[in-house]
Formats: structure tokens, sequence, C-alpha cells
């Protein structure tokens, strides 16, 4: 199949949140002998954990070492979601790969999520990269990224909370169960600031896999001075982030205790360190254009934390929001938080089977107005409130999709 082919069918396939169970994908594996032959850091998270990923990602680069990533979600073509240095897959090079065990593919009933694991791990083992950084899909124990016979340097477990419990569980511990999935035997585990019932859990699951935990330490004087935060995380002093959003303190902390965790094995000196902090930010994380804010928060943690960092920022200009949501998301939490905060909130949807629709926001129409076309809104907000901030969020799919308009049609 060539490239065009290829891409076709990974759309034919895509099984998100309709089935979440690993018996084709690990027959495949076995049947294929796939693994990943290089050395690599495992990530994971409710929040936190493609910031994370991209933090690591730039630093090891900045530190002189050939580092490939494996990171969702891509914005203009798949191939963004294997990276090596800067440079994504070439599209011979994914289609060559598919080819190679394409009939094995299609017999064995896998999700696009996992065809594309297929295809970035098969192309790092080519490749070989100094180190890879892997982010799963989604859990930990079920993900695709998790291979029985593989042990990664360091799990990293950024957040737990509530999401997606229809399939890693209906408790913060049952998620977290799941999510310590990614934990090795005689393999170091680092965790973000998890609440006592989640750390318990991969705390119990270390200590059974004899792998040593560690846990982020606190950050300090943390300031925002347009464009930069900065802050402490010992050892090191006035470090800075080039973004205005407070929560991606906990992401660089995180990435900066591995960098410490992984000292001995991938040396990293203080220049480097500051340097990969420093570079430019994932998209759509309080990513702005004139005074449209995108962000993908899509879960009751990611907006508490949002609305945190927005709020400030707006220096008390009204925050109008637009919001659209996948329909598995807990927005009965999340509309009133946002809602306490902001001047209006305009629902609206998009084009994904996912997303909700009008009759999936019925709930909540007496509250606020639903228009279909979001762009129409936007741009109704542009004309009405120049002055004002103008909030995207509740999902990362529509944030990318607002964010391709506004960018590539708004020029802004």
């Amino acid at each position: 199949m060539n490239y065009q082919e290829v891409t076709s069918y990974l759309k034919e396939r895509d099984m998100t949140m309709s089935r979440y169970e690993r018996e084709d994908w690990d027959k495949f594996v076995k049947k294929i002998g796939l693994s990943l032959n290089v050395p690599f850091i495992h990530i994971t998270g409710s929040n936190g954990k493609g910031s994370t990923a991209h933090y690591l990602y730039k630093i090891y680069q900045e530190a002189g070492y050939t580092v490939s990533i494996f990171s969702k979600p891509y914005f203009y073509k798949v191939n963004e979601l294997m990276e090596t240095n800067g440079k994504c897959i070439s599209d011979a090079d994914f289609a060559r790969i598919f080819s190679l065990h394409e009939n094995e593919i299609k017999a064995a009933n896998l999700s696009s999520f996992e065809i594309e694991t297929y295809i970035a791990f098969a192309y790092f083992n080519e490749i070989k990269p100094d180190l890879a950084i892997i982010e799963a899909g989604m859990g930990g124990a079920t993900d695709s990224t998790t291979l029985d016979d593989d042990k990664p340097l360091l799990s990293i477990i950024t957040s737990v909370s509530l999401e997606h419990t229809e399939f890693l569980g209906r408790t913060i511990s049952e998620i977290a169960l799941n999510k310590a999935g990614i934990v090795k035997e005689n393999s170091p585990v680092l965790i973000g600031k998890l609440d006592e019932a989640a750390e318990s859990v991969v705390s119990d699951v270390a200590r059974e896999l004899f792998s040593k935990l560690y846990k982020v330490d606190d950050f300090h004087n943390e300031v925002y001075e347009a464009p930069h935060y900065r802050f402490d995380y010992l050892p090191y002093k006035a470090l800075q982030l080039l973004t205005p959003a407070a929560y991606q303190l906990k992401n660089a902390s995180i990435a900066i205790e591995a960098t410490n965790i992984l000292q001995s094995k991938y040396k990293v000196d203080e220049t480097s360190l500051r340097r990969g902090l420093e570079s430019s930010p994932l998209p759509c994380r309080m990513e702005r254009h004139h005074n449209i804010i995108i962000d993908g928060a899509h879960n009751p943690e990611a907006v508490e934390a949002l609305m945190e960092s927005v709020v400030p920022l707006a220096s008390g200009k009204p925050i109008h929001v637009l919001f659209a949501s996948f329909k598995d998301k807990n927005i009965a939490v999340e509309l009133p938080r946002i809602d306490k905060d902001s001047a209006e909130i305009v629902l609206t949807s998009f084009d994904s089977p996912r997303a909700r629709d009008e009759l999936d926001y019925f709930l909540y129409e007496g509250d606020y107005r639903f228009e279909k076309d979001y762009k129409v809104v936007l741009n109704d907000y542009l004309v009405s409130y120049p002055n004002d901030v103008i909030l995207v969020c509740g999902s990362l799919a529509f944030a990318s999709l607002v964010r391709l308009y506004v960018v590539e049609e708004l020029k802004l």
C-alpha cells in the first residue's frame, strides 16, 4: 500500500472509545515478535503526559542526544506522531513499515493507535536513537505502548484523575492501578503529585515489582513575567518556561526530576536543561493568538488548572468561552467550574463521531447557548469583544481544529 492508502486505512480503523482490550494486539505482537529495542522512557497520566514528554524530548536534544518521541495528537499529518530530533518519519518509511506486516495487520483487527504504535516501534528500532520518549495513549496496563517484555529506563505517571471510567475503572484507585501497568520489575517509577489513594496503589505496585519509587518535589518562587514563567526547582534557580500556563510548572518539574534520576546514564548539564525548558511549548496548551487562548483541557482536573491560569492572565477582563467536548467527558463538573469565572459560555460541536452535538447538551441548554458552527461563534466573539479574553477549550481534538482555523484562515 502507498502512503495515501495507509492513512485512509488508519481512518477506517479508528476505533477510539469503541473497544479497549489487548487480545488482538497481543496476538499480533507475538506473531511478528514486536518489541522496542532502544532505551526508552514510558509516560502515562490523566493530564500532563504530553507536555512532560515534550520537555524531556527537548532537554535531551539540547544535551546532544538523538531522541525519538511517540506522542499524540497530530495536527496536519499522522507522521507527526513519530519524530526524531525535530524530523517526522517520512511518508515512504511510514508506508514501507506498514507494508512489512500488512497481511498480519489486516488479519489482526487492530485499531489505528495499535497500528501507529507498531509503526513507531519498528521505525525506532531501525534508526536506533540514543533514547525514545513513549507516551501512552490511554491508561497503561491495557495500552498498546505497554509490551510485556519491554523494560523502560523510567516509568512516569504524571497524574491520576477520574477519566475514561468506562475503560480504566470507576474509582481513582482502579484508574491508578491501570496506569501503574507501565511499571516494570526492577525499573524505577516517578510519580507526580497524586492523591493519597492513587499514590498508595502505585506504591504497592512498585513494591511488588521491586521498582524504586520516586516522587516529584515542589517547585518554588514561581512568577509570571510575560512571556516566561520563572520558578525554582532544586538544585536550579530561576528556570524559565515560555508559557503563561501555570500548570506547566508541574509538568516541567516532573521532567526535571526525571533527568535527575537518569543523570548517571544520560548526563544533562544545566545549560541544556534550561534551553530545553525554554523551547516552544506544545500547541493548544494555553496557546495565544491575539486575544484568543486555545487549550485542550478535557477533564475536571485539567479545567481547574486551566482556569487557575487564565483568570490572573485576564487581569479582570471578561472571559468568553467557546466549549466543545467528547461525549464521555464529565461536563457536569467542567461547565460549572468554567462558568464561575467567565462572562459567558457558548456550547458547540465539531466533526467527530465522539463529539457532543446539540442533543447531548440538552440538560445544559437552559444555562448555555448552543451554536452548531464554532467558526461563526469565534468570528462573532472577535468582532464583539476585541479587548476581552476568548477562551477555547473542552477537548484537545476541538482545540486543534480551532487552532488550524485561527492560524490558516484567520491568520492570527
